[in-house]
Formats: C-alpha cells, structure tokens, sequence
C-alpha cells in the first residue's frame, strides 16, 4: 500500500489475529481466563502480603511490587487485546495508542529492573546469610524499588514520546495484538534510523544487563547451593531457583527476541506469539512460581481465610 503524504493519522486499526477468524472466537475464551486467573492470583499476593506483618521484609514486598506491576501490565494489555478478538478490526485513537504504549514500556522495564532486584535479594540471603540484613537493609531495599520504578518511566516516556514525534501518513493498519513498538514504528513516514539504533542500545541495557546479573546470581546461588549438607535442603533450593529462572527466562527471552531482531527478523504472526509470551504467561505464572508456592505465603494466606472464617461465624 503506498503511503498517503497528503495526510496525518488521526487513528490506528489492530489487525489482531484477522487472518485466523476461525481461532479468534475460542482465544477470546482463553485469554479471558487467563486474565482474571492472573488478576487473581496477583490480587491474593497483595493483599496477603499487604495485610500480613510478618511479610513486611524485603524478599515479599519485592514480590509485592511484582505483582502490582504484573496486576498493571495486564490490564493495559488484555481488556484491549479481548475487544480486537471479539471484532474483525479494532479502531484506536492516536491517544489511546499513545497511553497504551507507554504503560507498557513502564510497567515492562519496571519487571526488568525489579527481577535483577529480586535475584541479587536471593543471592544476598543464600551467599550472605549473616550479612543480610546488613547488605539488604531497608534503605537498599528502597533505593532498589524507587530506582526499578523511576527507570521504567524514564524509559517509557523517552521512547514513547520519540516513536509519536515520528509522523504517521499512512497507512494506518497495525499488523499486532496491541499497540507495541516495532509495529507502531513500522508505520512511520521517516528516516528511524537513529531511534532504532537508540531501541538497540536501551534494550541491551534494560532487558539483557539484568539478565545477566540475574543469571550471574543463581550461578552462584547453585554454587553455594551444593555445599549445602542437606540432601532436601538441596532440592528444594534447586526446585525454587529453576521455577525462578523459567520464569525470568521466559520474560526476558522472548522481550528480547521482540526489540532486539531487525525489522525482517521475523514474520509478523511470529512476533505476536513473542508478544504473547511475556505479556500473557510471565504475569500468570509468576504468582505460582513466585509466591504461592512458598510455604510462608500460604501460611499466611490459611492464616487470613481462617481469620475471615471466624469473623462470618461470630
């Protein structure tokens, strides 16, 4: 389609999945289940950690935080996502676009920056455990948070601002499930040369910088881990760090995949299957992986239902 200079877009239209209609009816389904078990599960993280004091120490409010993201990225992303699958094309204003990309990068490079954060409080406690509280003591812990925090809006408001600066003459038509960078930049009538030098650059640092801290952590989590004299010791810890890296491979496997590869890397069907791997599984599986398998956490939670219980029976 030539692009049309005479004129600005004023609006987009998310293709979706339109050229699998037969399919959108019964993902539709799915994607509602998998939001509301992913509001659920996030929701019962904070407020069991939010309610219980025994929690308030720097491993579950960093989890805390998780979620509140986790609980924010989905719903910038999935009530949208269900209107483009319950209709052939989906119209969106240059605005609602706008919002919705920067969201994304906020809350996408807030869960960058918080799992380093996370993966160094793991390393601290199992390579460090006399000086913990010494090394993650509370001001650490909140330069850690206020910094993920702060990072991510930097990094959204830089690069949102930039991609909208681009003008957009036509056409129109986003070839995604939501408004995400590399397609919405697809549709710019300029030279983007210098911003995707700019995006190459920023996503080496925010997604592959953390993970390789993180991966530099567990290695010597696992390290420490096998001098442990316990044989149960040992496997729990394993079982907890390989539940833990899934996950952080996962988001950060597929995040990198969608801004690293060149505009030709990848079919465009290709990269909203990327796309729907952190936006859709990272947040479902993290409150399992994270949290509701902890043994604390669901003692607090038996201890916040029987509570709730006794409060009915009175």
């Amino acid at each position: 389609m030539k692009r049309q200079n005479q004129s600005s877009v004023v609006e987009f239209i998310l293709l979706g999945l339109s050229n699998f209609p037969e399919l959108q009816g019964q993902l539709f389904e799915i994607f509602l289940v998998i939001y509301l078990v992913t509001l659920m599960g996030n929701a019962i993280i904070i407020v069991v950690i939010s309610l219980d004091k025994s929690l308030h120490v720097p491993m579950y409010l960093f989890l805390l935080n998780l979620s509140v993201v986790e609980v924010s990225f989905s719903a910038v992303i999935l009530p949208e996502m269900l209107v483009v699958l319950s209709t052939e094309k989906t119209v969106m204003s240059f605005v609602s676009c706008f919002a919705q990309m920067y969201f994304i990068l906020l809350f996408g490079g807030t869960e960058c920056f918080l799992l380093g954060a996370m993966a160094y409080d793991r390393f601290a406690a199992i390579c460090h455990p006399l000086n913990y509280p010494v090394i993650m003591n509370r001001r650490v812990f909140m330069t850690l948070v206020i910094f993920s925090w702060v990072s991510g809006i930097m990094v959204a408001t830089v690069q949102t601002t930039w991609v909208f600066s681009f003008p957009f003459c036509g056409p129109n038509e986003i070839n995604h499930l939501f408004c995400e960078t590399p397609p919405v930049l697809d549709l710019a009538c300029a030279d983007t040369f210098l911003f995707e030098i700019y995006a190459f650059t920023g996503t080496i640092l925010i997604v592959m910088v953390p993970f390789l801290l993180i991966l530099l952590s567990y290695i010597r989590i696992l390290l420490t881990i096998l001098k442990m004299p316990s044989t149960t010791g040992r496997q729990k810890a394993f079982s907890t760090c390989a539940s833990h890296l899934t996950s952080v491979t996962l988001f950060y496997g597929t995040a990198s995949m969608t801004y690293l590869q060149p505009k030709s890397g990848y079919s465009p069907e290709t990269k909203k299957l990327m796309s729907l791997a952190y936006t859709l599984l990272t947040p479902l599986l993290n409150p399992l992986i994270y949290s509701l398998r902890n043994s604390e956490m669901k003692r607090a939670l038996m201890k916040l239902w029987q509570k709730k219980v006794f409060l009915h029976t009175v």
